[in-house]
């Protein structure tokens, strides 16, 4: 735990300086979420590409200029004696973090640690320690969906069976084409989509909130966890940002991660990723109970708690309404910034470490500064 920031003049709010890790579509967010909140402050911006350089973040993100210069040279940013960095590149380099953490400078990230339980933090521990800094791993799915808001609400039901975290969701709205084509493999052969990463690439992170939830609610799991991946082809051609996604070619698809007991799902994480919501089928030996249709109730979040009584929780508002708004800026996108945001007072005033949900308390937004009371 670093030493709080400083306040602002004739404000007795503490004041946190943060630096932004890359500046994709989750870390563009995080930048506006960072300038709004009232005790933050944006002091450096880390970006890949040389054409970013220099450039300032404000201009980066559509605003005026706000005086932060992006820049590659991490050595000039460990300098600036930042409180807090929001890491969020494509994936997480270890090294790279540890260097941060070393510095004494904490860590909020959705790209990892949400419950490292099985996973060795061996190299992360020594750099927490070494700089008495801490790291948190956070995010929507997984890093809220999947172990947050279940736990949240596992408190209102007895004798509980099965709980469920899923999400229903247009990819064509994910502006990140190398990624829908070249990682998630739509619009290729069903063959070709078999050998998709993301499976075991997802895993690491839904294995960590299967373990959260499994250790919360007082349950041993099989050693072994179940990972399926169903695939629908097009039955048509469909239009889509990564071209046109020919007829028998994936069109949807399904990842499911489930923790046993005996065999039997206990805890179920499901992404159900969809080319629209019409023009596709299943293939031979996808997942009989998959859902290749939203429904009417459309993109969404659903957690599930099976138990005395049951519990749905529907969550809305997190998917664009059309494609080409989701190309532009993606409300899911926005959330998984935010979460991260919003947890960096409370992670700067935490004991070093990795600290989880179970370890922090309650985390929640700020009001718009428009409405802030000035005293």
């Amino acid at each position: 735990m670093r030493a709080p920031g400083h306040t602002g003049e004739g404000s007795a709010t503490v004041t946190y300086k943060v630096i932004q890790w890359a500046t994709g579509g989750v870390g563009r967010a995080a930048i506006e979420g960072i300038l709004d909140h009232p005790e933050l402050e944006l002091v450096g911006c880390w970006v890949h590409s040389e054409s970013k350089e220099g450039r300032d973040v404000g201009e980066l993100i559509g605003r005026d200029p706000v005086g932060v210069a992006a820049t590659r040279d991490v050595d000039a940013l460990l300098a600036l004696g930042a409180d807090c960095v929001c890491y969020s590149p494509i994936v997480a380099n270890p090294k790279e973090v540890c260097r941060i953490l070393e510095a004494g400078i904490d860590i909020v990230t959705p790209l990892g640690w949400v419950y490292p339980k099985r996973i060795d933090t061996t190299d992360i521990d020594a750099a927490c320690a070494a700089g008495g800094s801490t790291l948190h791993g956070t995010g929507i799915h997984p890093g809220g969906i999947t172990e947050r808001f279940p736990l949240m609400v596992s408190g209102l039901s007895r004798a509980i069976t099965h709980v469920r975290a899923e999400e229903f969701s247009d990819i064509r709205t994910y502006g990140a084409p190398e990624v829908v084509g070249e990682m998630m493999l739509f619009g290729k052969t069903p063959e070709e989509a078999r050998t998709s990463p993301m499976g075991k690439l997802l895993a690491g992170g839904f294995y960590q909130s299967i373990d959260m939830v499994a250790d919360a609610i007082g349950v041993t799991l099989d050693e072994e966890k179940r990972t399926t991946h169903s695939i629908a082809v097009a039955t048509q051609p469909i239009e889509a940002p990564i071209g046109v996604i020919e007829k028998g070619r994936v069109a949807a698809q399904r990842f499911c991660w489930q923790g046993l007991v005996d065999g039997t799902p206990v805890i179920t994480a499901a992404v159900n990723w969809h080319m629209g919501d019409e023009g596709f089928e299943p293939v031979p030996g996808a997942d009989p109970d998959a859902p290749w249709t939203w429904g009417e109730k459309g993109p969404r979040f659903e957690v599930g708690i099976s138990g005395d009584p049951d519990t749905l929780l529907t969550f809305k508002g997190w998917h664009p309404h059309s494609v080409a708004e989701g190309l532009v800026r993606n409300e899911g996108v926005v959330v998984t910034a935010m979460h991260c945001v919003s947890a960096i007072p409370y992670v700067c005033q935490a004991d070093p470490g990795i600290k989880t949900y179970l370890d922090l308390p309650l985390i929640a937004g700020r009001i718009a500064p428009e409405l802030a009371r000035r005293d």
